[in-house]
């Protein structure tokens, strides 16, 4: 699974890092997916953390 912030929607509430800090990162007062960590598995944390970012700036693509 792909995981990507968009900056431009993204407003730094930092949801996601709270909810899953190994993947995600606050980098310059925005959420950012850590250097490594833009293919990760299937986890149930990220796809939380996809859909309670108040921003919907988190995006999730499946490996095919």
């Amino acid at each position: 699974m792909k995981v990507s912030v968009d900056p431009d929607l993204c407003y730094g509430s930092a949801e996601c890092v709270h909810r899953v800090p190994s993947v995600f990162a606050f980098e310059d007062g925005y959420g950012a997916v850590r250097p490594g960590r833009e293919d990760s598995e299937d986890d149930p944390l990220i796809r939380e953390a996809a859909e309670r970012c108040p921003s919907q700036a988190i995006t999730l693509t499946l490996d095919e």
